[in-house]
């Protein structure tokens, strides 16, 4: 329900603010004053666009500002879903600057146009005579049908189950797309993971293998400084063995004699006996270092495969290697084992479209039901509103799977008798759609909590008798919803709990539309004018009166 409307700088409008009540509102006034202004600061809440021509002002910005209080909308949800801070009162905001830029805000927290798009058809239901596309399409006239069977619950399940269903399917999908690029690179696959297969990666140590080729290579120079260290060592005639046991005898004739001759005795005993050890070892490395031109042979081969596997796969480590043959080895079991994968993906897919088309058809029962008490309700609102011979059907037949089920939802409209109906989109005029309109309106008014409705001159070729049973459908209407009707027509107006006149001030150098609701004589007054001219008769007061008492 719409609490409060400011309007600030837009247009004619240099300031309005309204607090229309709960139930039915009239707007009245002159012509051009400025009733579809308000209707167009209303479609800056529903996010429509905007540019600076429509600032009062060109140097100040515009502000169109609504709250609504949507305690029984049961919305927590969708504010959820769009990130919003929910609030029983919600604020809605649109501002234009005057450099053309827009903002947009939802209790206070700027957000895209998209998202006031998206709350806003939760909040305000304009209609016109003129408004013909939505009602035409089929998706709104299948969410018509929804909400009179309220069969949200099915609704919710079925939408689940085409979630579920898509989702098996998407997966499904991904599996045979998958199944078909690993397929072409199988054979690649299979003759590289064979390749490095080959190759007993896990016990090759390329840096041992590297330093004992480079060992084997250099064999006969080691072995030949190595003999050459123990001639020096303990073979020749000079060898420092031989002449170390001379020193140490002529050393250790003189030893007794003083403590630091006896430590260096000792120390020279020690290095002796150190050299003795060196020569041994150097000995030992000698007799082991054998040239084996086989096994060099051996070696550089197996580096040569792992150098050359490196560089084929354009990696730096025997781990990465091993990493790219399991990664191989991965696809191409998988590809052995895709059938089996793809018959339980597709049994899977298949189990979860039959659950879909359980629940589908379950929500099309809801439906069905109906369909004929809609269309019996709206045929006797048409004749009350002066349409004697209409004929209205909705037809279900069906249609592609969707989270809405699998019906297609068809009105079927025809004014005259004799005439077969046809797509309401096709054949309806204006005021036979505006009426279909009121009608649907009517009869939805009983099932949910509607949004603020707007009727902008719905009323208009109406007249007499007719005009005085549309005023009664819409403060039937109002009794449970809020509605906003712009009218031209006194039996209408006659009926509002709150009438508000729009008319043009021009005390100022420009011209400023203004509205204010009117008292109980105001009301009979602008009444009067609107059965019998700017200048109303006696007897235009007194139907005006008359008009108000029928309330």
């Amino acid at each position: 329900m719409l609490k409060t409307l400011l309007i600030k700088n837009y247009a004619l409008i240099q300031h309005l603010e309204i607090t229309p009540s709960a139930s039915l509102n009239i707007i009245t006034g002159e012509t051009g004053a400025g009733k579809s202004i308000m209707l167009g600061a209303l479609g800056l809440l529903q996010g429509k666009r905007a540019d600076t021509k429509v600032l009062y002002d060109a140097g100040t910005k515009c502000v169109i500002e609504g709250s609504f209080e949507i305690t029984d909308y049961h919305l927590q949800d969708l504010f959820d879903e769009l990130n919003l801070e929910y609030e029983n009162v919600t604020l809605l905001r649109r501002e234009i600057a005057p450099s053309g830029k827009s903002r947009a805000f939802v209790n206070d927290s700027p957000v895209r146009l998209e998202v006031l798009k998206v709350l806003s058809t939760h909040l305000i239901d304009i209609h016109s005579q003129h408004d013909t596309i939505n009602l035409g399409e089929n998706e709104n006239q299948l969410e018509i049908v929804d909400k009179y069977a309220q069969n949200q619950p099915e609704l919710d399940t079925c939408r689940h189950a085409f979630q579920e269903f898509r989702k098996a399917e998407a997966e499904y999908r991904n599996l045979v797309k998958q199944h078909e690029e690993y397929q072409r690179e199988f054979d690649y696959n299979q003759h590289l993971y064979e390749e490095l297969s080959k190759t007993d990666l896990e016990q090759l140590d390329v840096p041992a293998l590297e330093k004992e080729r480079e060992l084997l290579e250099n064999a006969e120079a080691i072995k030949s400084n190595l003999n050459e260290c123990l001639e020096y060592l303990n073979k020749s005639e000079y060898a420092i063995e031989q002449h170390l046991k001379l020193t140490l005898q002529a050393l250790g004739k003189v030893s007794e004699y003083s403590p630091a001759l006896q430590e260096l005795h000792q120390r020279l005993d020690s290095a002796s006996i150190e050299i003795q050890d060196i020569a041994y070892e150097v000995e030992k490395e000698e007799e082991t270092i054998l040239f084996d031109q086989e096994k060099i042979e051996t070696i550089t081969d197996q580096l040569n495969q792992i150098y050359t596997l490196q560089q084929k796969h354009k990696v730096e480590s025997v781990d990465e290697l091993i990493a790219l043959r399991e990664s191989l080895r991965e696809k191409v079991e998988k590809v052995l084992h895709f059938d089996e994968d793809l018959k339980r993906a597709k049994e899977y897919k298949e189990q979860r479209f039959a659950v879909f088309q359980e629940k589908a058809k379950i929500l099309s029962a809801t439906r069905i039901a109906v369909t004929g008490e809609i269309a019996r309700q709206i045929i006797s609102i048409l004749i009350d509103l002066g349409i004697p011979n209409a004929n209205f059907q909705i037809t279900l037949s069906e249609g592609p799977p969707s989270e809405l089920g699998t019906d297609l939802v068809e009105f079927l409209f025809s004014a005259n008798r004799g005439i077969a109906p046809q797509e309401l989109r096709s054949v309806a005029s204006g005021g036979e759609f505006s009426r279909v309109m009121l009608a649907i309106k009517y009869i939805l008014a009983s099932k949910i909590s509607l949004p603020t409705i707007i009727f902008d001159e719905i009323d208009t070729g109406v007249s007499g008798e007719i005009a005085i049973k549309l005023g009664k459908i819409m403060i039937e209407m109002a009794q449970k919803h809020q509605v906003i009707s712009i009218s031209h027509l006194p039996q209408v107006a006659a009926r509002g709990n709150a009438h508000y006149f729009v008319y043009k001030d021009h005390s100022s150098h420009k011209t400023v539309s203004k509205i204010k609701k009117l008292s109980d004589e105001e009301r009979i007054q602008a009444i009067a004018q609107m059965i019998g001219g700017d200048q109303p008769s006696q007897h235009a007061y007194q139907s005006a009166k008359e008009l108000i008492m029928k309330e």
